[in-house]
């Protein structure tokens, strides 16, 4: 699978924007979807944002981040990026792309996200009031 590497993060103050990326090597040609997860100080991972890689450009957003981040492709470099504005104090965390986001469609208002393939090292985004 895949692997990948996050860039991108920094100290950015209240409303404030961002732009991370998810490069692969060797590429995403077998996945469905990519995404970004994010983990806050002392909570646990959660889901952000993901986009269809080979079957058109669908994406998908968590309610958090809904209308403040634009996720976003390139197939022709094998990246993914997550364009982050209006950042809150709330969107501190340490960001991690998965290569392999499962969608589990078992209800589809309330679809579920999982990363299943090779997780970056992360990349730290502090957002200071």
């Amino acid at each position: 699978q895949a692997q990948v590497v996050e860039s991108g993060g920094g100290t950015v103050q209240t409303g404030g924007s961002l732009r991370l990326s998810c490069a692969a090597s060797g590429g995403f040609s077998s996945t469905y979807a990519v995404g970004w997860f994010r983990q806050p100080p002392g909570k646990e991972r959660e889901f952000v944002a993901a986009v269809t890689w080979n079957i058109g450009n669908i994406t998908y957003y968590s309610e958090a981040v809904k209308d403040r981040f634009t996720i976003s492709k390139d197939r022709t470099k094998n990246t993914v990026n997550l364009q982050m504005d209006s950042l809150k104090t709330e969107d501190t965390a340490v960001y991690y792309c998965n290569s392999n986001v499962h969608i589990g469609m078992s209800n589809p208002m309330f679809p579920k996200f999982h990363g299943l393939g090779a997780w970056g090292q992360g990349t730290p985004v502090t957002v200071s009031s």
